[in-house]
């Protein structure tokens, strides 16, 4: 399920409101028994009868009466989970249902409220990116993830790098050598560790696979800058590397401080592609060369010939609308590129244009 799907789902969930502790949030955990579910529900049925509103007892009789129909359609629960939301909106009695999950639910819930409890559903949304992130400075390093705006940490090291010394003559030179090895030793332990992580070994002979979308480096600035001269990481990382950070901790409070202060250009990186397409339509547009379509109408028949290279449509638009135009693109070795709409190119772009537009192989006037 692409992520603008799930996400309007959510949208839709999230915007539901009740008059009063009448809409019921369903969660059941991949795994578990939907009999015993069903037991409970038929339970809180019964329960229900003891709500003193009138109106009230009748919709949250009516809402688990909608969650029994549903669980009716499933002889068990399915691989990831069931997520049952049911209750009466402007007057209707609606229901949604998440059964194709990405990720599996972890936790079973219930619960009856004047909004439905987006907890179950809320992290299935995953990140479009994940970055590597390290950390390094003299006493130690860290190495970590960041998915969507979570940073996680896999591994920390110490550096066990002996600290200056004072002592002159021969005595300081023989100290800084060693000083200098098992600084050096630091650097290939941490390079390991972050080559080992961030790319999958497992990729074959694609050479140029990384497992990560990006890598973020922080640190002492010294430190940082002799770690990537001396070349320890993999070529794949280096090629990577988003840019570097001052920080001032190794270990997992560092890791959450190099994605602080890395979130603007994250955010950039991953509209970049986008703003790329957005700029090459814009300029091929003022070219008049016949390499661009846009409009519905137009855009429709560019599909019919097979002659769009990528689609751009704006996040704006419905996503029954976004599924049929990427499914038609797909189906013709196309590419979709969303545009978001909080920049001004891309609010002009679904202002003037539609939300709709395409960079095409060849013209078709």
């Amino acid at each position: 399920m692409p992520n603008y799907e799930l996400k309007a789902r959510i949208d839709a969930v999230a915007n539901a409101e009740g008059e009063g502790t009448e809409l019921v949030t369903l969660s059941i955990p991949a795994g578990k028994d939907l009999q015993s579910v069903r037991t409970r529900i038929a339970q809180e049925h019964a329960e229900a009868e003891n709500i003193k509103s009138d109106k009230t007892r009748k919709r949250v009789r009516d809402a688990l009466n909608r969650v029994q129909q549903v669980l009716r359609r499933y002889p068990k629960t399915p691989e990831n989970g069931l997520v049952v939301y049911a209750g009466v909106i402007d007057g209707e009695m609606t229901e949604f249902v998440f059964d194709d999950l990405p990720a599996s639910i972890i936790d079973s819930y219930y619960t009856c409220s004047n909004e439905f409890v987006l907890n179950p559903i809320k992290h299935l949304l995953a990140p479009d990116h994940t970055y590597g992130l390290l950390v390094i400075e003299r006493g130690g390093a860290a190495l970590g993830e960041l998915r969507g705006d979570h940073a996680i940490s896999h591994r920390t090291m110490e550096s066990m790098v002996m600290g200056k010394t004072r002592a002159g003559g021969q005595s300081a030179q023989r100290f800084a050598r060693k000083r200098k090895r098992q600084k050096q030793d630091f650097f290939k332990r941490v390079a390991k560790s972050a080559n080992t992580l961030f790319i999958d070994h497992n990729s074959g002979d694609d050479a140029n696979w990384a497992a990560v979308d990006g890598l973020l480096v922080g640190g002492t600035t010294i430190t940082v800058k002799d770690f990537l001269d001396g070349e320890y990481l993999d070529y794949r990382l280096h090629e990577r590397l988003l840019g570097t950070y001052s920080v001032d901790h190794a270990f997992e409070q560092g890791l959450k401080q190099l994605a602080e202060q890395a979130s603007d250009d994250i955010l950039d990186a991953e509209r970049q592609h986008a703003r790329d397409c957005l700029d090459r339509f814009f300029t091929q547009l003022s070219n008049e060369d016949g390499q661009v379509a846009y409009g519905n109408d137009t855009v429709e028949t560019a599909l019919q010939y097979g002659a769009v290279e990528t689609l751009l449509v704006s996040e704006t638009l419905s996503v029954d609308r976004i599924q049929t135009l990427e499914q038609t693109a797909t189906e013709q070795g196309g590419e979709t590129v969303i545009i978001l709409s909080d920049f001004a190119r891309g609010e002009q772009f679904q202002q003037a244009f539609g939300g709709v537009a395409a960079l095409l192989r060849f013209p078709i006037t």
